[in-house]
């Protein structure tokens, strides 16, 4: 019985964990066809004036951001379930000293 509902409960995690890198891809998707778009606008109206450049800059910000909560701040256990890995960590620790 518990270990279906773990099976349940890693299933849920992976799904959740699945959305948020679709919505990372979809982020940068959505950047990349919006900065060709702002630089073809640029050019097109002001060529003597790149402001496409600040826009572009905006946008790296965002998506690296973006890229650190879904990728990078998890990958130095400071995510959302920091509590619980290091709870992990310590029940296993107190098993091995056992």
């Amino acid at each position: 019985m518990e270990s279906n509902f773990t099976q349940e409960q890693q299933y849920s995690e992976a799904k959740k964990r699945m959305k948020e890198i679709k919505g990372f891809y979809v982020h940068l998707i959505v950047n990349v066809f919006s900065a060709i778009i702002i630089i073809i606008v640029n050019l097109m109206f002001v060529p003597g004036f790149h402001f496409f450049w600040l826009a572009l800059g905006g946008m790296l910000i965002a998506t690296f951001i973006h890229w650190l909560v879904v990728f990078g701040i998890s990958s130095f256990s400071l995510g959302k379930d920091w509590e619980e890995k290091k709870i992990r960590e310590i029940m296993d620790q107190n098993n091995k000293n056992s």
